[in-house]
């Protein structure tokens, strides 16, 4: 998938998200499964743009759910 369809999954995602969020009865299962892929969907786009920054070749690809959701901020 290249980083402009990326984007447009995260768009997506973000707009479907406050959609839930915004309704009368929030899917917290349909939330909870959102949220982590957009942190997958980030955290890809992520690592593409330090290779690219380094000059790495990309070998760049979706982590786990727990390794990206176990990450610290």
């Amino acid at each position: 998938m290249a980083d402009e369809q990326l984007i447009t999954t995260i768009h997506k995602l973000v707009e479907e998200e406050h959609e839930i969020r915004s309704g009368d009865d929030p899917d917290p299962d349909r939330l909870t499964h959102i949220e982590v892929t957009l942190d997958q969907c980030w955290d890809l786009l992520r690592q593409r743009r330090a290779r690219r920054q380094y000059d790495q070749p990309d070998t760049s690809d979706v982590r786990d759910e727990r390794v990206v959701e176990g990450y610290q901020q």
